[in-house]
């Protein structure tokens, strides 16, 4: 019962880190892949209510849903990346 308590505890912990992450980088260009369709988005964060990130969305792998706003769960995502003025930019996917 203890390691379930204690796993538990990791995952909240990770989970909040996450939300503040994302908080932190509002207005910035992100990548996300989800775990759930539709897998990718390229977009720039508007927001994040709660624990949803608020994206409007420049590309994702399903055209005819690009240049919506999406909220993203942030417990759905599995990998993700701001661009910023150190790293590597992100690349349009539409060149």
């Amino acid at each position: 019962m203890e390691k379930a308590v204690q796993l538990g505890e990791v995952n909240a912990t990770r989970y909040e880190a996450i939300v503040q992450i994302f908080r932190r980088n509002k207005g910035r260009k992100v990548f996300i892949l989800t775990e759930a369709f539709p897998f990718m988005f390229i977009g720039i964060i508007k927001d994040v209510v709660e624990d949803y990130a608020v994206l409007d969305v420049q590309v994702t792998s399903i055209p005819a849903l690009e240049r919506k706003e999406w909220l993203v769960h942030v417990d759905k995502i599995e990998v993700f990346y701001f661009e910023t003025e150190l790293g590597p930019k992100i690349p349009d996917l539409k060149d």
